[in-house]
């Protein structure tokens, strides 16, 4: 292991001297672009602009550029980027991941290669965690774009389909991740080209990488419809579900987070709904429905996994600590959430498109990323990805104090001495940031600050609108903020007037995350810039990690140190070893879960890419769509005449070929019966075909209009391919939730998901085939179809 770090320093050393003389000749035009009048600064786009089109390479332009956007942010923002941060934009402008500490500046070291890669009028995307930033980002660096002659779009949730084609449009394009993908998916559903938002994805810098990327990787975007609802069954389950004791009813793992009944359980239930047996095929919906309500009751904790708001069940995201607007969790777990808070239970939904922030992101031509903390997730970024994480050196030395962990026996005592901490660096008015895991820490430990009487603000979920004015003055004289671990993040905290005299600011962390990269991003709150500061955690033997992972060895270690009673507490980097040792087992076992759900994920990424770029042709399609439709007309013809000329002639079923002609193909009066008989397989499906021309030859002739013709042909072709698609979503969702149970087999799940994915895939088709066709051939042209 040894070797292989020291590999990588060398590595990083070898990169960073390289980027460093690339830098160097961003340097050495700064003198004679200072020189330059406005109007010749703003005149080097167009030149720029031109001599990409006459060929010279981004990579070419790169040292001249990177100069042009430097001594522009200069003029109109009054902030001259350093070495460094010409350093991290190159890394961006090379697809990669730059890995800056907290406060030294992302935000403007993406301006650079924004503006050099926005030269080829491609579009570049400025990829944001929330709508706040998207905004703020937009409106502040678009002055510089907008100054050096380059369009800039801000894409929200609640713009229209035009705007947003607008947003799309610009040379920059500011979002957030989601609602790309959300626009992504709407493309690929409407049946105009007009309608579509989105040009083709080129090149996107993702800011907080990790949080998007990492975090959120296994999250599905999902577009659904209404289907069919059972309500009553979730307040039944429920109700059931509330008369349970655990331990004697139930079991709960605290390691995978499950639960399942007992015998005692089981009998339990067989009585409630006065069943013979619980897990009888005909049970299946009752079973759902209750594994959902025991997970609702003894797993999702309210105020930590979700939070009720307006008679909502909003999710909390659990890296970050805020609400995600519009989320739902799926498999009805989210209904029986409702019905364990007796909400109004909404009714559960159809899934119509659906797509991961892994393979969303993987279709840009080119993508990067910038965030303080990715180094403990090269591995994944590099194998998911093909991003290499470089760590961009600090414009200052980092001269924040971190401190070894403390431990506590109980929870109790943990806050009693973080309150005690608080308290202490308050009255010498010492700035101090608290981060928390959890909605109900921040609101627990509140309580305590008020006993106190100590003033502070809270930044969690149910109020994170607030969260960059809160974490903006969070550096100021006196101030105590209570935050969940990521509240905040992208708002730089600057320390106020007179703190860096008394220590600057100090973080304490009152529990340790389960990933490493979230206490780090926590500790890099303090010490920006070269500014001193403390970063501290405090742990217990109740905290969750500690109880999943550390426990054991940990309670050994004290009886070792002979450590006994309430407040005793240790410190010792031996503990923080331990938590840490914890953390990358849980951040390996993430890692696997979300390369698995990539592994599953990949078999309908392959088939989403069929069907969208097929929808794509269609839509763009301006002559006929004959070459598209007559051979879906011809592969239909061929199965059902070979499913019914097999075996000696005389045992062919022409009668059902005749139901199948009539039904699908032709009127009653153009075929009989005689007209199959004494025909070869072949000349039956040559008589067919013939047939089929002629009816498309006459609904060419009753829409004798060329785009009258296309129009329809494409809305048959798109509303078959469109149902048929939400349908195979759908069940390759169950197929997913079921194949596990074939490793009981010894077959291996993620093959045979492969293989029954690609039948059932290969089924639709010649479902969606047999469909167009009978639409098209049996359809009857009452009017002229206008859109």
């Amino acid at each position: 292991m040894a070797n292989i770090l020291r590999k990588w320093v060398e590595s990083d050393k070898r990169e960073l001297r390289r980027i460093s003389k690339i830098a160097d000749k961003v340097n050495s035009y700064s003198k004679e672009y200072e020189q330059l009048s406005d109007a010749d600064l703003q005149a080097k786009t167009p030149e720029f602009q031109q001599r990409y089109k006459n060929g010279e390479s981004l990579d070419d332009l790169l040292p001249e550029a990177f100069a042009v956007a430097r001594e522009g942010a200069k003029r109109v923002l009054g902030l001259y980027p350093f070495h460094v941060q010409i350093m991290g934009g190159i890394v961006l402008h090379e697809g990669n991941i730059a890995e800056m500490k907290t406060g030294e500046g992302k935000t403007l070291t993406a301006t650079m290669p924004v503006y050099l890669n926005a030269l080829s009028g491609d579009g570049v995307h400025v990829v944001t965690v929330n709508e706040y930033l998207s905004e703020r980002d937009a409106t502040e660096m678009g002055e510089l774009y907008n100054w050096l002659g380059l369009s800039v779009g801000l894409n929200l949730t609640e713009k229209s389909a035009d705007e947003k084609r607008e947003a799309y449009n610009a040379d920059i394009t500011y979002s957030t991740n989601s609602e790309i993908g959300f626009d992504y998916l709407r493309d690929n559903m409407v049946l105009y080209k007009a309608d579509m938002v989105q040009r083709p994805l080129n090149f996107a810098i993702v800011d907080e990488v990790d949080s998007i990327l990492i975090d959120e990787a296994r999250t599905p975007l999902i577009i659904s419809g209404q289907a069919e609802g059972t309500s009553q069954l979730y307040e039944r389950t429920d109700r059931f579900a509330k008369t349970l004791h655990e331990d004697t009813d139930f079991k709960i793992d605290l390691e995978s987070k499950s639960v399942s009944l007992t015998e005692e359980g089981i009998a339990k239930a067989e009585k409630y709904f006065n069943l013979h047996n619980l897990y009888d095929p005909d049970n299946t919906a009752l079973t759902h429905h209750m594994d959902q309500a025991l997970r609702a009751n003894f797993i999702m904790l309210r105020d930590k996994d979700y939070v009720v708001d307006d008679g909502e069940v909003k999710i909390v995201d659990s890296f970050t600590g805020r609400v995600m607007e519009g989320r739902r969790y799926s498999d009805g777990l989210h209904q029986a959430i409702e019905a364990k808070e007796g909400v109004e239970i909404q009714e559960e939904a159809k899934t119509m498109a659906n797509i991961t922030y892994q393979n969303m992101f993987r279709m840009y031509n080119k993508l990067a990323g910038m965030t303080g903390t990715a180094r403990t997730e090269i591995e994944e970024f590099r194998e998911i990805y093909s991003m290499e994480v470089i760590s961009v050196p600090t414009n200052k030395p980092v001269v924040r104090l971190d401190e070894a962990d403390v431990l506590y026996p109980t929870l109790e005592a943990k806050f009693e001495a973080v309150v005690d901490r608080v308290k202490e660096l308050h009255e010498k008015g010492q700035p101090i940031l608290i981060g928390t895991v959890a909605v109900e820490t921040s609101e627990y430990l509140s309580e305590q600050l008020d006993a106190a009487q100590i003033p502070h603000v809270v930044l969690n979920a149910k109020n994170h609108a607030k969260e960059a004015d809160i974490i903006m003055n969070a550096g100021q004289r006196g101030a105590v903020t209570i935050a969940t671990n990521m509240a905040g993040r992208g708002t730089d905290i600057k320390l106020g007037p007179g703190v860096r005299e008394l220590g600057g600011l100090v973080v304490l962390g009152t529990e340790r995350h389960e990933s490493r990269r979230i206490d780090n991003q926590l500790r890099g709150r303090s010490g920006r810039q070269g500014d001193p500061g403390l970063t501290q955690f405090y742990l217990s033997l109740e905290d969750d990690l500690m109880r999943r992972f550390g426990t054991d060895r940990v309670k050994t270690f004290l009886e070792h140190m002979n450590v006994e009673g309430e407040n005793a507490v240790i410190r010792s980097r031996m503990i923080s070893r331990q938590v840490e040792s914890a953390q990358k087992r849980v951040e390996g076992n993430n890692y696997d879960s979300r390369k698995n759900v990539l592994q599953y994920d990949d078999v309908m990424r392959e088939q989403r890419e069929v069907i969208y770029g097929q929808r794509k042709q269609i839509i763009e399609e301006n002559d006929t769509l004959k070459w598209v439709l007559m051979p879906m007309v011809k592969r239909t013809v061929d199965r059902v005449v070979n499913l019914h000329t097999q075996g000696e002639q005389k045992d062919w079923d022409l009668g059902t070929l005749l139901d199948f002609a009539i039904s699908v193909l032709v009127s009653p009066d153009q075929i009989k019966l005689d007209d199959l008989k004494g025909k070869s397989a072949d000349e039956i499906k040559q008589f067919l075909m013939d047939l089929a021309e002629q009816v498309y030859k006459e609904k060419q002739d009753q829409l004798y209009e060329a785009s009258q013709m296309l129009e329809f042909e494409k809305v048959v072709i798109l509303r078959v391919v469109d149902s048929h698609w939400t349908d195979h979503i759908d069940v390759m969702d169950q197929l997913r939730t079921s194949i596990g149970l074939r490793g009981y087999g010894q077959l291996n799940p993620l093959v045979e998901y492969q293989q029954d994915g690609y039948r059932m895939f290969e089924e639709m088709i010649a479902d969606i085939d047999y469909d167009a066709t009978r639409l098209f051939m049996k359809s009857e042209i009452r009017q002229n179809i206008t859109r």
